[in-house]
């Protein structure tokens, strides 16, 4: 079922511990979802059943469910309400500590489980930038990131060094969950076995090394950087954090408390460089916690903080005049409380910094006010897509509907996530329904789930066909 290089290496290294170390693996895995603080709104007793298998004791968010569970077919996965994620991989972000207000790169993003739960974190406050080099994967990132509501972060598709010559010391923590050979995943993924042989350890080394250094300068002095992965390989993980404290001597190994790892173990300073610092590093072992294979590190860089502006500035918003025909949408459809517009529509979506409106060709977006300029960054999303402006006449995104919190519609359609008319409408179909005509919000139990738009006694479906369950 292994290759037999890995169990060799591994016999090696764990001593009298390999035998529990393969017996772990193959045994059964763990499974996992993590609730998304951001729609904490509505009532969540229709996933109680995947709480009581208990918490993951080092996410905060973190449950474990049972295997014959499927809460990726239930719609509250559609609305956001939770991500579907392996419990040890819950743990980089959580050392991360991001705050709200900072500035938060997380650099290795695809398909965004870290991202949204550093989001989580910063709760509508601050900028959130996730990259992801793939396009393929950084679509499913972007998508994820609209599914969960998030309004304050902007996706790139960009080469790591592309990256740090827009924004050299600019921010405030740094995750790198590097590309790395696999081994943690072998229990959960069969393939990943296949895709390994005996220089993967080497080849992933060598590119970790160079998104470290990437990484390094564009993280501001007193800055966090978290580095990460899922394997087992020495030379990926106390060998990688080694080498860049010998490379970056501006850098520190910041110790990580254990304990709320319940088995996590410290990290081997013989399988770095022997320095007694790497013991602050963490290893999750399948064999010693209820999750699979992952290392991470702490990392502070000295100094003072300095400024945060970019080279290239900040965006520049589009005028008032220019958002007519939203405003007009608004005040059909929304309950705004007066007052500031744009703040307003900031309190309906969970936007919690001075926000702007930006325009790319019809495409309406709201972004923090000191979101970056990426003028030649490859981009996918940058803020809350908000809807396009066609002529005369606003149209709502999927992602607006999804940010929107149901007590802020004019119209909602409330249905319970047992009702099969829910999934009549994840799966495109139109469905007769009574009351007013215009744009209704579509919500599962106090969550919103897209848009509806009611006209004779009709609601037209307006769920995204290329997200629509069959």
């Amino acid at each position: 079922m292994f290759p037999e290089e890995f169990l060799n290496r591994m016999r090696h290294l764990l001593g009298d511990e390999y035998g529990e170390f393969v017996q772990a693996l193959q045994g059964e895995r763990y499974y996992a979802l993590r609730m998304n603080p951001l729609k904490q709104r509505g009532s969540v007793s229709g996933i109680q059943k995947e709480r009581e298998a208990g918490r993951v004791p080092w996410a905060e968010w973190g449950y474990y469910y049972d295997s014959g569970a499927q809460p990726g077919k239930y719609p509250y996965h559609e609305a956001g309400v939770y991500y579907i994620q392996e419990p040890s991989a819950m743990a980089p972000a959580e050392l991360l500590e991001a705050q709200p207000g900072e500035r938060v790169l997380d650099l290795c993003a695809a398909p965004g489980g870290k991202s949204t739960q550093i989001a989580g974190k910063m709760q509508g406050k601050g900028i959130l930038l996730c990259n992801e080099i793939q396009p393929a994967r950084a679509k499913a990132l972007s998508e994820n990131i609209e599914r969960l509501g998030i309004c304050n972060a902007c996706v790139t598709i960009e080469p790591p060094q592309r990256l740090k010559e827009a924004f050299p010391e600019y921010f405030d923590r740094i995750l790198v969950d590097a590309p790395c050979s696999g081994e943690g995943m072998f229990r959960k993924n069969a393939a990943a076995c296949g895709e390994w042989d005996s220089q993967s350890d080497v080849l992933c080394a060598q590119r970790q090394n160079e998104i470290l250094d990437d990484a390094a300068e564009m993280l501001r002095p007193g800055g966090r950087l978290v580095y990460s992965t899922c394997t087992f390989a020495p030379l990926e993980n106390e060998g990688s954090i080694s080498r860049f404290l010998q490379r970056h001597r501006e850098f520190q190994l910041l110790p990580i408390d254990k304990k709320k790892f319940g088995g996590g173990c410290d990290g081997v300073p013989e399988w770095g460089d022997g320095s007694p610092e790497l013991k602050y590093t963490l290893r999750l072992w399948p064999h010693k916690v209820h999750g699979e294979g992952h290392f991470a590190a702490v990392l502070q860089k000295a100094g003072d903080r300095g400024s945060l502006m970019p080279p290239g500035g900040t965006v520049t918003g589009i005028s008032e005049r220019e958002l007519g025909d939203f405003q007009a949408f608004c005040r059909e459809n929304l309950h705004l409380r007066g007052g500031d517009f744009a703040e307003e529509v900031c309190r309906a979506v969970g936007l919690r910094d001075k926000p702007v409106f930006l325009r790319f060709g019809a495409n309406l977006y709201l972004a923090p006010g000191d979101m970056p300029a990426v003028k030649g960054i490859r981009t996918l999303r940058q803020g809350l897509h908000l809807g396009e402006l066609k002529k005369n006449r606003f149209e709502p995104s999927h992602a607006l509907a999804l940010a929107l919190s149901p007590d802020r519609a004019v119209h909602t359609l409330c249905l319970d996530a047992e009702d099969p008319l829910v999934y009549d409408y994840l799966n495109g179909m139109t469905f007769s329904a009574g009351g007013e005509k215009g744009w209704y919000l579509i919500c599962v139990d106090g969550y919103s789930l897209g848009w509806g738009k009611l006209a004779g006694g009709i609601m037209k479906n307006h769920y995204p066909r290329g997200l629509r369950i069959v």
